[in-house]
């Protein structure tokens, strides 16, 4: 069987205009991730386990660390920086992708915004050096009604005591640090819901099975079991029955990320198919030099810079303080569509080798299902949007 040339050998170069420190920042990450996480993806992907080595030198890169103040031991980096290592990585690996989106955009932005000071002194170093951290919102019977869920939080003195299953907690394997959305007082409802930093060597809390998943397979994703477990009162994120605002803000922002990934993981995949179409000849010439396989090509290739401007607007937005609830859903529901759509052409591209594990489309074709599954479906993007535009 004949080896294509690599897609890393034929580097991607989107049309949207970036300034000169984020295309410096931008290719840094795609070079780390092409020579440093390129080599494992197949066995992480098949052992569905991330490399402890590729996690610290993630670390020690910054990438687990970009908006934390460089005082805190930080990067002191944007949000934007955020969106573009995701989808870097993405191109790659979107399950390496997706441990950087969590770190980056859910926990690392709730900390920022509604943590102490002391807390930011106490968490932010540490997550900056080699903590992982995990976002523990969703239950079996709390999904896209995030504000059903049944965990409960009852104070004895100036302690918490949680009990509750969360289920579908991404990086929960590796983490030391857990936001554990829990109710403080079910009578009223979603204003009960609270967040809490919990530990992972915390009294009752413990994690549980490991999910063996269709994609993402490197990124754990783990069930959290919550048995009277201690919290001290300081431990509370933000305000007791604030959760819920914890909750919805950081989504908002996470399903840019999101966004970034698939966009990512799309870019990737047409990358395999270029290389590929280059190389592969039939009728005594290269695939490519058919006007069929150049039109799919030419209609993945404009998808993703849709999908690519979508997510950077959002982002752009987001970073100038302007509101960005609309563009958010834009771009992770027509990111996530357009990633399926493009591996599943780069699958038909690369033919019979297309559908083995010999050739990495494989993979980003199970790997985007989920793009439409997580921090908010397909479904409940397109009712966002719409309620939006109708008011």
């Amino acid at each position: 069987m004949a080896t294509p040339t690599p897609a890393a050998d034929l580097p991607s170069r989107p049309l949207t205009i970036l300034s000169e420190e984020e295309e410096m920042f931008r290719d840094a990450v795609g070079q780390f991730a092409r020579e440093q996480i390129q080599p494992h993806v197949r066995a992480m992907d098949e052992e569905s386990k991330f490399r402890p080595d590729i996690l610290k030198q993630m670390f020690g890169l910054g990438l687990m660390s970009i908006e934390i103040p460089e005082e805190l031991g930080g990067q002191g980096g944007t949000f934007f920086q955020s969106v573009l290592a995701i989808e870097e990585i993405a191109k790659v690996d979107p399950a390496a992708a997706v441990i950087v989106d969590v770190q980056n955009t859910l926990v690392i932005n709730a900390l920022l915004r509604w943590g102490t000071e002391e807390q930011k002194r106490r968490w932010l170093p540490r997550m900056a050096r080699d903590t992982v951290a995990s976002y523990a919102l969703s239950e079996a019977g709390s999904g896209s009604d995030a504000f059903a869920l049944t965990t409960r939080a009852v104070q004895v003195g100036d302690e918490w005591r949680l009990t509750g299953r969360k289920l579908w907690i991404t990086n929960a394997a590796e983490a030391g640090l857990f936001l554990v959305f829990a109710n403080a007082n079910p009578e009223q409802g979603y204003k009960g819901i609270t967040c809490f930093v919990v530990e992972r060597g915390a009294k009752g809390f413990t994690v549980g099975r490991k999910e063996d998943k269709l994609g993402i397979r490197a990124s754990s994703t783990c069930e959290l079991i919550l048995d009277d477990c201690v919290v001290p009162a300081a431990d509370v994120l933000g305000e007791v029955g604030k959760g819920y605002k914890i909750a919805i803000e950081t989504l908002n922002e996470g399903r840019i990320a999101i966004g970034g990934q698939m966009v990512g993981l799309a870019q990737g995949a047409l990358d395999h198919a270029l290389a590929y179409a280059r190389e592969r000849k039939q009728f005594g010439k290269p695939i490519a030099e058919f006007q069929g396989v150049q039109f799919d090509l030419a209609e993945m290739a404009t998808g993703i810079e849709a999908a690519r401007l979508l997510t950077y607007n959002a982002a752009r937005l987001r970073e100038a303080g302007r509101p960005f609830l609309t563009e958010a859903a834009m771009a992770k529901y027509y990111a996530s569509q357009v990633a399926e759509d493009v591996a599943s052409r780069a699958v038909e591209v690369l033919g019979g080798v297309g559908f083995t594990k010999d050739y990495p489309v494989e993979k980003l074709y199970r790997d985007a299902k989920i793009g439409r599954i997580y921090e908010g479906t397909s479904h409940m993007q397109r009712l966002t949007i719409a309620k939006q535009i109708l008011r």
